[in-house]
């Protein structure tokens, strides 16, 4: 397996869910990505992976869900999600890269990543290593930030902003923190095997001064009824799309769930350190956490 991977954004030893989230001012912004949510979910699955999962604000959302495997490449986000969510056999907690995820292929009924693609330089890379971890017809809901969002292009009409909201390419408006064209999001999907099902848009009302003087719970009420317009056109700063896995072959539905990132071959159930048989490699679990990144970052 190559072991030169994009770059990593990682947030390692953050405070990301305090201060972004709950002293952050963005209630409206999760209680309309709830909304969201809510909206595209299936009404049961198997195992859910959530990539990106940070300190775990969305896990409790997929209790349809037996199992929700929480992958991010930061330890500290790791530790902060099982000390917010507990031990249990529900959760499976896992530092990792996503342009290396540690699964066999077809295991995953069920997966989101939400607020994380604007973090890949090689966004199809990653889309690429999702769908390959995804069971046929699995759902996988996907988040993006939108580029062609209305205040971009009133900006950008004004001269008050130097990059195009209409190219394809992505923006890198900060190291390794992308907006994407609606359209390309659409064709790296397509590329890996998604088919797209539903498109809503998000956080329509993303303004301080509604946020301050609006009630989060009204706010989020009308972004609600506004989402259904991402079906038709996209220019929210937030972009939810539902997708189908198109491939063949079954669903891994055995006790095997992890492979070397390194190597690829399958690795032992879970359980403590799990040592690679084809390249020696071993992947530590300490305190709850399984941790396969490899350190050459």
């Amino acid at each position: 397996m190559n072991e030169n991977t994009p770059p990593v954004c990682s947030y390692e030893g953050s405070d990301y869910q305090q201060s972004f989230w709950d002293e952050g001012g963005r209630a409206y912004e999760d209680a309309a990505e709830a909304i969201a949510l809510k909206k595209m979910l299936p009404a049961s699955g198997r195992l859910m992976l959530e990539l990106g999962a940070g300190a775990g604000r969305n896990t409790p959302r997929y209790r349809n869900y037996d199992r929700v495997v929480l992958l991010d490449y930061s330890r500290t986000q790791m530790e902060q999600a099982r000390d917010r969510l507990g031990y249990t056999d529900r959760y499976i907690y896992i530092a990792a890269d996503v342009y290396r995820l540690p699964f066999i292929e077809n295991v995953f009924d069920g997966a989101t990543m939400i607020r994380t693609l604007h973090h890949m330089a090689e966004p199809e890379q990653a889309l690429a290593q999702v769908h390959k971890v995804m069971a046929p017809e699995g759902v996988f809901i996907l988040e993006f930030a939108n580029k062609r969002n209305l205040k971009s292009m009133l900006r950008y009409l004004l001269g008050k902003q130097s990059w195009s909201p209409y190219t394809l390419d992505p923006v890198e408006f900060a190291e390794l923190n992308f907006d994407f064209h609606p359209k390309a999001v659409r064709g790296y999907l397509a590329e890996v095997g998604f088919e797209i099902q539903k498109q809503l848009t998000v956080s329509h009302f993303r303004m301080g001064a509604l946020k301050r003087n609006v009630p989060t719970k009204l706010l989020a009420g009308l972004d609600s009824l506004l989402q259904w317009t991402g079906s038709f056109i996209q220019v929210s700063p937030s972009v939810f799309t539902r997708n189908r896995t198109l491939k063949s072959g079954e669903a891994n539905t055995g006790d095997g769930l992890f492979a070397c990132p390194a190597c690829g071959a399958p690795l032992p159930s879970l359980g403590a350190d799990l040592t690679c048989e084809q390249c020696g490699r071993t992947w530590p679990f300490k305190d709850g956490i399984y941790d396969f990144r490899i350190q050459d970052k």
